[in-house]
């Protein structure tokens, strides 16, 4: 192969590698943007029309919700774990190895069954007094229910980042990168230049 067309490979390589990461980057903030929505919009004061009595909502009223804060609480803590990996990991990391296809496996999952766990509670409603009361159907709850919709489509977004990360990871050139170590520039710049890497470097 001509070297062109070599340092051409290595710069598609390199770009890939950049797009996945900051794809990565981009999940691990809507994660926990999901999560922060979803509990800090936990209080709401619904006051029943036909005489019941006051009742004050939280996401904890409702299990979907739940396992929305947690699943995209450990989901973002995964996910920073993988960009530490991807960005530390040596040619010859045996930690990143393991534990990559691993958290690749399960973020996805979390992110993926919080988010269609959340839509499906979508109507939020609750039972009082022998009825059915929905909880966005009434005056006081219009905070509260636009900023759980605003975490369920956080959520959503976080899902489709990581599914073009994953996409992207798997492209035909960002393979050859893979092995290469963490930069965004050649395999040389990036051994020299990561964090990661301490110590003296000898050349065999």
């Amino acid at each position: 192969m001509c070297e062109g067309e070599k340092k051409k490979e290595s710069s598609s390589s390199g770009a890939l590698y950049c797009v996945n990461l900051a794809l990565r980057i981009v999940v691990l903030g809507l994660a926990v943007a999901a999560a922060a929505l979803m509990a800090t919009g936990s209080q709401c004061t619904i006051f029943l029309y036909y005489g019941g009595p006051l009742h004050t909502i939280t996401y904890k009223d409702f299990g979907p919700f739940v396992y929305l804060v947690v699943a995209s609480s450990i989901g973002a803590f995964m996910e920073a774990i993988a960009i530490f990996l991807t960005i530390c990991k040596k040619k010859d990391g045996t930690p990143a190895k393991v534990l990559l296809p691993l958290l690749d496996a399960a973020v996805p999952v979390l992110l993926y069954s919080a988010t269609a766990a959340a839509f499906a509670a979508g109507d939020m409603s609750y039972c009082a007094v022998g009825k059915r009361v929905g909880v966005c159907t009434t005056a006081a709850a219009g905070n509260f229910c636009n900023q759980v919709h605003i975490s369920m489509y956080v959520s959503l977004a976080a899902g489709v980042a990581l599914l073009v990360a994953e996409i992207v990871k798997h492209w035909p050139d960002s393979g050859k990168k893979k092995e290469g170590g963490g930069g965004c520039g050649s395999d040389s710049d990036s051994d020299k230049s990561s964090p990661c890497h301490h110590g003296c470097h000898s050349k065999h």
